[in-house]
């Protein structure tokens, strides 16, 4: 048995959200090779089909949506559901990871950081969990961060998020459990992606990133050690694993 037979995704048809670039990207082409039909969603229409053009297979799809429409979320997931039926699971990669300090952390900048963070992933479980979205249970990933966990000057809102998506995970693990629904969290640290390496070109001389990069011994993490994560908790390889939030952090947390 290779690996590919041992994650068992075949067939298996999974939304990612924040599918245009960097983790979401990265998670969509991966899950392709493992031989999932793959729905990517994010806002920018040219960089999603450039991944729909990078996937392996076919049965694939995209949609242009903004999820700090909430409102409009249920209406997302039933066209999905009508365009190529139901889901297996879905990763939540879309987020905001904005460094605001707190002088500057006035409403309307917290409430945008939540909204695509935390109430978007709320809304999109919720649906999710109802039977004509889903395909008799399926998998939930919620990508966090140790910025839940351990405190980074500016990141108090994006923290909070973080911490928010943890502790949403463990009470809904249990709540849908009966609807054979697992959900879990993963928490990477600094990950090699264009967007960390322009900010370490532009910051990584600061005192608080030297120190996070002191934290994080190992080095930047590699985009697939996250994906890999992704695809074992989506698969029924991680059958045990629910209502938890996984570190792929270099050591980070330790």
């Amino acid at each position: 048995m290779n690996v590919f037979d041992f994650l068992d995704l075949k067939g298996k048809r999974i939304l990612v959200t924040g599918a245009s670039s960097g983790i979401g990207r990265e998670t969509s082409i991966l899950l392709s090779k493992f031989g999932a039909k793959t729905v990517l969603a994010a806002r920018n229409e040219e960089r999603l089909k450039q991944t729909k053009y990078a996937l392996e297979g076919d049965g694939h799809d995209y949609h242009c949506f903004d999820f700090k429409e909430i409102s409009k979320i249920e209406e997302l997931m039933q066209r999905i559901v009508d365009d190529g039926g139901k889901l297996d699971g879905f990763v939540h990669s879309a987020g905001i990871a904005s460094a605001i300090p707190l002088q500057l952390s006035v409403f309307e900048a917290i409430h945008e950081i939540m909204l695509v963070n935390f109430y978007s992933f709320m809304e999109l479980a919720r649906i999710f969990a109802k039977k004509k979205i889903h395909n008799n249970g399926g998998s939930i990933v919620v990508i966090s961060s140790v910025a839940s966990s351990s405190g980074t000057n500016a990141l108090s809102a994006y923290s909070a998020s973080k911490a928010a998506v943890n502790g949403a995970v463990r009470a809904l693990a249990r709540e849908l459990h009966s609807k054979k629904i697992r959900v879990n969290s993963i928490l990477p640290g600094i990950v090699k992606t264009p967007m960390s390496e322009k900010y370490f070109e532009e910051y990584g001389d600061t005192e608080s990133e030297k120190y996070s990069m002191q934290r994080q011994y190992m080095g930047l993490i590699e985009p697939l050690s996250v994906t890999n994560t992704i695809a074992f908790l989506l698969s029924s390889a991680s059958f045990y694993i629910n209502g938890s939030a996984v570190p792929v952090d270099a050591g980070y947390l330790s």
